[in-house]
């Protein structure tokens, strides 16, 4: 099926990015989806899991690179990047979305290290960039970013408790983490991680600094990978960390000390549209596999195909429905990105954040239930693609947050609507 770009931004959409989008629908239908059974042979059984990676996904990252399609996701604003407009690059990450496991790494545009290296190219020194940002944006190796802890309420960022002492010329990292994605790869081999270096500050958003650490460092102890629902996405996982005396370089510090909450604010405004995309492209692949499900002419019940049944109609509809829906409104938060930058977008970012992983679930939801038992098992991509869905609820930033945020940021214009109101009864009063 052939990836249409929505006609209402079609014109800010540049033939270079058109060709691109052919080239990656192309390749994500007919080399990423066909590729996912081998993908998941190819996979090792028990502690294995941990050791090996699936040499398909080598192989499409090859065919991927020869076609021009890698690095798409670092804005023009870069010049490692594609030269692309965060607009152009959200209709792409949709596309990716069709194959979550297996398309946005064969392109080298997987989280967690599209932000990691955005992070790199933003806020590194020039050999941070050489040590860390080449070998990541060639797709040499692989990185985690190690945030979230086990003790605290990570949604809120200030209660994070893990401490970077500075002793000397090094920093000293002792800490607990867990949900770190992307632990558990053979080719992770740097985490960023986020602790507090000045827990004194009054300034509660000066405590935090962000600190390049190499996984190879002495006192790294990953003490396991987690599932979701059952899966443990290997090779990547998703990892609980004990930082014990880890000692590394004063020069790894981001940016500097106390900057980790701006380092991270920077870090997370495209990131989150580009799980929103993705997400949609998930969603658009429940909806396709539902249409094919219901309209087998070997499923039928009470005498009719299951697409003559009206409450399926009634499902495909409300799907189709939601998902532009979604769609223009993280098209529309990329813009604003792209407009004014992402620090004045964050109302369009949230909503697009709290909007799209409800979204995805419910269009799964409902293709799981026509597919019956079968959509529950692993003879469907269904039941995984709900599981990663579900994460997205609270992955950067649960959605009660975003609300938050976004009611806050709708209150800011009560005096200017109090002043309007005014000025309109003042003007009825000389009526």
């Amino acid at each position: 099926m052939v990836y249409i770009i929505p006609s209402l931004i079609e014109e800010k959409i540049s033939p270079r990015a058109k060709e691109l989008i052919k080239k990656l629908d192309n390749f994500v239908e007919n080399e990423c989806v066909p590729a996912e059974p081998i993908f998941h042979k190819q996979i090792d059984k028990g502690e294995d899991r941990w050791k090996t990676v699936p040499p398909i996904i080598e192989e499409l990252k090859k065919k991927a690179r020869s076609l021009g399609l890698w690095n798409l996701f670092l804005s023009k604003h870069y010049h490692e990047g594609a030269g692309l407009t965060n607009l152009e690059y959200a209709l792409m990450a949709e596309i990716t979305g069709k194959s979550l496991r297996i398309a946005p790494e064969a392109i080298n545009c997987s989280a967690p290290d599209t932000g990691n290296m955005e992070v790199f190219a933003k806020y590194g020194t020039s050999a941070q960039k050489s040590k860390w940002l080449t070998p990541l944006l060639n797709g040499e190796i692989r990185s985690a970013f190690a945030m979230t802890e086990k003790k605290v309420a990570s949604s809120d960022a200030t209660n994070i408790e893990t401490s970077i002492l500075r002793v000397g010329n090094e920093y000293v990292i002792n800490g607990h983490k867990w949900w770190i994605s992307g632990a558990g790869d053979p080719r992770c081999a740097v985490f960023l991680v986020m602790g507090k270096s000045d827990p004194g500050n009054e300034n509660k958003h000066r405590q935090q600094s962000l600190i390049i650490v190499p996984r190879d460092t002495p006192g790294i102890n990953i003490i396991r990978p987690l599932t979701i629902f059952g899966y443990d996405d290997a090779p990547e996982g998703h990892c609980e960390i004990i930082f014990k005396d880890v000692r590394v370089p004063v020069e790894n510090i981001i940016l500097g000390e106390g900057r980790g909450f701006e380092v991270i604010q920077g870090r997370l405004g495209p990131g989150r549209l580009h799980h929103c995309m993705r997400a949609i492209g998930a969603a658009e692949r429940g909806l396709r596999l539902m249409i094919a499900r219901v309209t087998d002419p070997s499923r039928r019940t009470f005498g009719k195909l299951l697409a003559e049944h009206g409450t399926v109609v009634s499902d495909i509809a409300k799907s189709r429905m939601i998902i532009d829906q979604a769609r223009f409104l993280v098209i529309n938060a990329a813009d604003m990105i792209d407009k004014v930058g992402a620090k004045h977008a964050l109302k369009e970012i949230g909503m697009a954040k709290a909007i799209v992983p409800s979204m995805l679930l419910k269009v799964l939801d409902r293709s799981i239930q026509a597919h019956g038992a079968g959509g529950v098992s692993e003879d469907f991509p269904l039941a995984a693609m709900y599981a990663g869905g579900r994460t997205l609820r609270f992955a950067d930033g649960p959605d009660e947050v975003h609300i938050q945020q976004i009611g806050k940021l709708e209150l800011r214009r009560a005096r200017e609507i109090k002043k309007a109101n005014e000025k309109r009864s003042k003007l009825k009063s000389k009526l």
